[in-house]
């Protein structure tokens, strides 16, 4: 009888322990939370056509069919993964350009833009520049990018693999450069001309160095 109850007795705990381990494993491998805190948007906007204000001033026109803003990220942003189409304005409200882009992220607190595919900006000279990304800088109030861009207007046709200017696109740079000119943009001289293409690439620009390897004349006010 002694060993049929010291028998029962072992079974019990055997059983015992195998549900107190069972529960300790449960809690170990409790889940965590589904998105880090960082990466939960604040603000989740759907089919947006609004009007964006700095220091008082309307600056833009922000059409788009999703925009996040996220605050709790290092730095905060703006996020529109679904593309982004924008006119910019200067003090009277008249426009300055229009803008596009697939994806579009605006850090505020550096009030930086990045564009990103099938990026495409006009202004009201004619200017249109193409390219798969840019940076649009509010602090220093100019745009650049690292990668090939092309940049056309009613005079001439001009690429490259680094493109900086000021935010109106009347005055830019850009290196590494080929296409077409009118000659009188050098030396008045009305003869369109070809410029050879430069050599082999030149090492990619870094934003600060803000290569002034080919400078042009600034676009006429119309």
């Amino acid at each position: 009888m002694v060993r049929k109850v010291e028998g029962r007795v072992g079974l019990l705990s055997l059983a015992l322990l195998l549900t107190v381990a069972a529960c300790e494993e449960a809690q170990e491998h409790t889940a965590p939370a589904i998105y880090e805190r960082d990466s939960v948007s604040m603000m989740t906007s759907y089919g947006v056509n609004t009007l964006i204000s700095d220091s008082g001033v309307i600056k833009y026109k922000i059409v788009t069919e999703r925009w996040d803003v996220n605050t709790m990220r290092d730095p905060s942003c703006w996020t529109f993964e679904k593309g982004i189409f924008f006119e910019q304005f200067d003090e009277k409200f008249h426009v300055e350009a229009y803008i596009q882009a697939d994806t579009a992220w605006y850090f505020d607190q550096k009030k930086l833009w990045k564009l990103r595919g099938r990026v495409r900006v006009r202004n009201v000279n004619g200017l249109v520049y193409e390219s798969e990304e840019l940076y649009w800088d509010g602090m220093r109030n100019e745009l650049y990018s690292n990668v090939f861009s092309k940049v056309t207007t009613p005079e001439r046709t001009m690429e490259g693999t680094y493109f900086l200017s000021d935010e109106r696109m009347t005055h830019y740079t850009v290196s590494n450069s080929k296409g077409s000119f009118i000659r009188e943009d050098m030396t008045g001289d009305k003869k369109e001309e070809e410029t050879p293409q430069v050599g082999d690439s030149l090492e990619e620009a870094k934003p600060i160095l803000r290569p002034q390897t080919i400078k042009h004349a600034k676009t006429p006010q119309r």
